[in-house]
């Protein structure tokens, strides 16, 4: 008797070894199955609503899902005028420009009524000068009137206190002689301003001098004549400068006073 051989196949047998086509079926179906399941659960869980914390009053908000969310209208802006706080001092105080005018009017007053005298009563400059202060004393027959009167500058001494110059130039008469002008004079006044807005002097006016500027030189050519010829009649031509618009010429013209007045006549060309 041979001995038992082991079998060889030219081919294996595949389809001994593999399992039974039905559990490998269901094996896929439950495979499918837990892919489903998982998308479902992970689309739930981006869906679920949020909760909103509650408000500081303590009452609970409820619960609106993210994605349904519609932003509220914004309200429109209020257009009514919040009212301005203004302190009281504010309402009280002065203008600081206006303080100036009251001391410079004040000040040119005094000085037109302390320059002025025509031998009357000055009960006005009385009232202007501090207590105590004696009146001007006008010699008998003269009479002094102020031509006219102009603030030179206005300089602050205090918080309240102001020196003033005021320009005063005056016509005298004297004995029943006509009137003289006089060279003008610069009347220093010490004023003070009160809290409402009254003024007054607190010392005696000075007087002084008053010290030109000296005098600009413009340089006067000769006048081509056919810019002469554009010039009003009856003038006498003293000389010219040429400016960007032509030229700037003075002239000596009578005035309806009769008084010839150099005068600057503009030519154009």
């Amino acid at each position: 008797m041979e001995p038992e051989r082991d079998e060889v196949y030219e081919r294996i047998p595949w389809e001994t070894l593999e399992p039974r086509g039905g559990d490998r079926q269901w094996m896929i179906y439950a495979v499918c199955g837990a892919v489903v399941l998982g998308a479902l659960a992970y689309s739930f869980v981006l869906n679920r609503p949020i909760a909103q914390p509650p408000s500081e009053t303590g009452s609970v908000v409820s619960s609106v899902p993210a994605t349904s969310a519609v932003p509220a209208a914004a309200a429109p802006p209020s257009t009514t005028a919040s009212p301005v706080v203004v302190a009281e001092a504010d309402l009280f105080a002065i203008d600081p420009e206006r303080i100036i005018q009251s001391a410079a009017t004040h000040a040119e007053w005094l000085a037109v009524e302390y320059v002025s005298s025509d031998g009357g009563e000055e009960g006005t400059l009385a009232a202007l000068l501090p207590v105590g202060v004696p009146l001007p004393i006008t010699p008998e027959g003269t009479q002094v009137y102020v031509d006219w009167a102009g603030i030179r500058s206005v300089s602050q001494t205090g918080p309240s206190s102001f020196q003033v110059d005021v320009l005063v130039s005056s016509l005298v008469a004297r004995e029943g002689a006509g009137f003289v002008r006089q060279p003008a004079i610069l009347v220093g006044v010490p004023v003070e301003v009160d809290p409402d807005g009254g003024v007054r002097a607190t010392s005696v006016p000075s007087i002084s001098e008053v010290s030109l500027t000296p005098a600009a030189e413009i340089g006067l050519l000769e006048v081509p004549p056919e810019v002469v010829a554009a010039l009003p009649e009856g003038g006498e031509v003293v000389g010219g400068r040429q400016t960007s618009d032509g030229w700037e010429v003075v002239v000596m013209l009578p005035g309806g006073d009769g008084v010839s007045r150099p005068v600057s006549v503009e030519v154009g060309g």
